[in-house]
């Protein structure tokens, strides 16, 4: 691409992200949908106006905000926050991957899918997009308990399903006559060697940043830890995504002296995610999602489903208020790059499924990506309200009774 072609094209880019921002800011629509909006607008689906070769940046830009938004989301794993939300985040998590792996795989299987595609769709169905759930999460300006717990439950989803997506394959292996041990072995140093890498980064990044001096430079210091985790994460083959939450949990566990790393990533957060989304928009093809017909429809109304069940039944298990339980699954209908990632590795274990496994992921994908960020924000923005009302309702009780109490 020419200079003067890459600055016309970023200038534009970065303008539509602006406009994005202003309209979601005026009719809180979500920035996300907005920015995927404008992508499929602009890219093969619309009218074909971003260059071709603008297309190459989007593996860096995808990398570096997912990443970055690992990082922050890591940070929601203190001790204190694990010891207050723990117990639901872990249920809930674990809960939407089994229910979504079963109701899903057998759905499908029931309307004539072969098990070990039905079962491997079941698996990719439990991929959540944490990009986009944690800046629903940030539009929608709430602060509660439940807001903390749906960054808690995103940030580990992703482990839960790569764990589930691995075993899932040896299985779907064996229905189909052959068995390959060892993708666990490899799942488990994906998962393992991230969690490593992590620690790694982590531990004297918790103790030496912030201590140069104050102010700037513990922003190149942030920027150079999530450079880091996600080079080394894509030169060990491990997860990314699991490095940069690792990282980020350890950061915000052990650097006592100050919590800036994670204020500096989100100031320069927002570019990244621009880019990421428009150009993740313009590389959707909207034609899967009517090509998929009755089983693209199916997996959508049966994945949204397992949302909701594996969200009460987890909430329930865990104890967590009942106000909050209906609307976990809700908030993380969102679903994208790790699921056409889990996509591209069952189309290469069954290459006569390929197509139509990448078609219906990707199809399904645009829907979820346009319609999941004002699922997270609705429902998020609900249980604040009800929280609100609920807190005051205590409070005038509280107050009639002190005043009763007086007479």
């Amino acid at each position: 691409m020419s200079l003067d072609l890459l600055f016309i094209t970023l200038g534009a880019l970065f303008l539509a992200g602006l406009l994005a921002d202003q309209v979601g800011r005026r009719t809180k629509l979500p920035r996300v949908t907005l920015l995927l909006g404008c992508g499929i607008i602009v890219g093969e689906s619309g009218f074909n106006l971003i260059p071709p070769e603008a297309q190459d940046f989007y593996g860096f830009l995808s990398t570096t905000a997912l990443t970055m938004v690992a990082f922050l989301l890591g940070s929601s794993l203190t001790g204190e926050n694990l010891k207050k939300h723990g117990q639901t985040i872990m249920w809930v998590s674990a809960m939407i991957v089994l229910i979504s792996i079963a109701l899903v795989t057998v759905g499908l299987w029931l309307i004539g899918v072969p098990a070990p595609i039905a079962l491997l769709l079941g698996a990719i169905a439990t991929a959540t997009d944490p990009a986009a759930t944690q800046d629903a999460i940030r539009q929608s300006g709430a602060r509660g308990a439940f807001s903390k717990r749906i960054r808690g439950i995103v940030a580990i989803d992703d482990a839960w399903g790569l764990m589930a997506f691995s075993i899932a394959v040896v299985f779907a292996l064996g229905l189909a006559g052959e068995v390959e041990f060892a993708l666990l072995g490899h799942a488990t140093w994906e998962i393992g060697g991230a969690i490593g890498l992590g620690l790694l980064i982590g531990v004297p990044g918790a103790y030496l940043t912030g201590r140069l001096a104050k102010g700037e430079p513990l922003q190149s210091e942030a920027l150079g830890i999530v450079f880091l985790a996600a080079g080394l994460a894509i030169w060990a083959g491990v997860s990314y995504l699991l490095a940069g939450m690792m990282t980020g949990a350890v950061i915000a566990n052990f650097a006592r002296h100050h919590d800036r790393a994670f204020h500096e990533i989100e100031n320069i957060q927002w570019p990244f995610m621009i880019l990421f989304f428009i150009l993740a928009g313009a590389s959707l093809q909207v034609d899967t999602l009517l090509q998929t017909g009755l089983i693209g429809a199916t997996f959508i109304l049966l994945r949204i489903v397992a949302r909701l069940i594996g969200g009460w039944v987890g909430g329930t298990l865990a104890g967590a208020p009942v106000a909050h339980r209906a609307w976990y699954g809700v908030a993380l209908l969102p679903q994208a790059g790790v699921a056409v990632g889990m996509a591209l590795v069952a189309g290469q274990i069954f290459p006569d499924a390929a197509d139509f496994i990448l078609s219906l992921t990707i199809g399904t994908t645009v829907l979820f990506e346009l319609i999941g960020p004002l699922a997270t924000i609705y429902a998020v923005r609900k249980v604040s309200a009800q929280d609100l009302i609920e807190k005051t309702d205590k409070k005038a009780t509280k107050r009639a009774e002190q005043a009763l109490h007086q007479k």
